[in-house]
């Protein structure tokens, strides 16, 4: 069973934390923290040095690391738990992480629909040692109040976040509905406070409507997240359109950190007929390969809007439409995301992630870091996005100018397969 990991959306009393990819339930670990503090540092440690995508793990001596924290004396559960962060910090990988039973109860609500927060999804920035923005989830308090992507969060209710981790973010950042938590972001060279007022967000992951031209109907579907209802909503919208006999389809995935691998995988078999989807490559060398089935719902022209927000499961699945050549994107860089985490319970309910292995798009592209680059690079000015953001009925219209691209993209695809002269203006 694989997590991969790589945001956070913050809550209220129930936070939830993004994972970008989960594979089934959690499975429970074999030993269970029943007789002292020390047993579960050691089993942390056992489990890093079974798993761990690094073999040399960061170049650290694993086993000295063990003698020295076993050596340790733990009167209660918090010193064991501050000790095996400690530890895991010698990793310098800010997705190896351990959660106390609060925080994996909490990581464990997300994928399901519905979240209270604020409605951010962040990761750790290393070069600055702070927090980054993801993306803000579409409709959210966050999203609303103008937040982007590849903001740094530089304070949290003016507490400073060097140096802090994940954990200590959502401490920080969830609260009850009503509540107001102000984040100090640094966009370019300026710093701007957001107060942001947590509220219930409900994730509706996937939107579609028909865009007439000249050329036939175009599908547009927005895929906001790859949640538990993703790759069933992605059918029946794909199902209805086809039933409308549509000439092609834009997919957007702009802002779309991830979520469910099994679900991109599900949504690539629908337009992809034959061909790898993703492998993984652990610390072995040894390749896990999902594939297509041969039960592609269409075939007809594609193109895929991508950002700096779309990541982890958002870049597999537009990884794999470009390397099998069924789909053009167009956009700018997706984030860089393409890690592998297993996540298991610990102890008395506390859990741990683990980087395990990487993923690779079906030409071999490592997604980690580097991310997907678009076919067509359109960017759009800061104030584009935030207008967009802020008036949020103009996504995926003519007044969008990433879609009005796109469409422009679909339609010279659509006429080239059916041997039609069109000008490149949409309608």
């Amino acid at each position: 069973m694989v997590f991969t990991t790589r945001g956070l959306v913050f809550g209220t009393t129930a936070l939830v934390i993004t994972t970008v990819a989960i594979m089934g339930a959690l499975p429970q670990s074999k030993a269970f923290f029943n007789e002292s503090p020390k047993e579960l540092v050691d089993e942390v440690w056992q489990i890093i040095n079974r798993q761990y995508v690094d073999a040399t793990f960061n170049q650290v001596d694993w086993r000295a690391v063990r003698n020295e924290y076993l050596d340790r004396n733990y009167s209660n559960s918090d010193e064991a738990y501050k000790a095996i962060r400690e530890m895991l910090e010698r990793l310098e990988d800010p997705y190896t992480r351990f959660m106390n039973p609060e925080e994996f109860k909490n990581m464990q609500i997300d994928t399901s629909g519905e979240l209270t927060g604020v409605g951010i999804q962040i990761s750790k920035d290393e070069p600055s040692d702070r927090l980054i923005v993801v993306s803000p989830i579409e409709d959210s308090p966050a999203y609303e109040a103008g937040i982007l992507s590849k903001d740094i969060i530089m304070k949290i209710d003016g507490k400073d976040t060097l140096g802090m981790d994940v954990n200590e973010a959502v401490q920080l950042i969830r609260g009850k509905v009503g509540s107001q938590v102000v984040l100090t972001i640094r966009r370019g060279e300026q710093e701007i406070d957001y107060p942001i007022t947590r509220a219930k967000i409900e994730i509706h992951p996937v939107r579609a409507r028909l865009q007439h031209t000249e050329l036939g109907n175009i599908g547009y579907i927005r895929l906001n997240q790859f949640n538990a209802n993703a790759a069933k909503d992605m059918r029946e919208a794909i199902q209805d359109f086809e039933s409308k006999n549509v000439a092609g389809y834009i997919l957007d995935l702009r802002s779309n950190p991830g979520g469910l691998l099994y679900a991109s995988i599900e949504i690539a078999r629908m337009f992809i007929p034959e061909g790898t989807i993703v492998s993984t490559v652990n610390r072995d060398g040894e390749m896990d390969r999902q594939v297509a089935n041969n039960r592609a719902l269409t075939d007809k022209p594609m193109v895929v809007l991508v950002d700096g927000g779309s990541a982890s499961a958002s870049e597999i699945l537009s990884g794999a439409l470009q390397d099998n050549d069924r789909a053009v994107l167009v956009g700018t860089q997706t984030f860089g995301k393409g890690l592998v985490q297993s996540v298991r319970s610990v102890g008395n309910g506390a859990g741990l992630a683990v980087t395990i292995a990487k993923y690779l798009t079906p030409s071999g592209r490592d997604i980690n870091k580097e991310g997907i680059p678009p076919d067509i690079v359109f960017e759009m000015s800061e104030d584009e996005r935030k207008n967009l953001q802020t008036n949020n009925e103009k996504l995926g219209t003519l007044d969008d100018p990433q879609f009005a691209k796109a469409l422009e993209v679909l339609r010279e695809e659509i006429a080239a397969k059916s041997g039609i002269r069109v000008d490149a203006t949409p309608h």
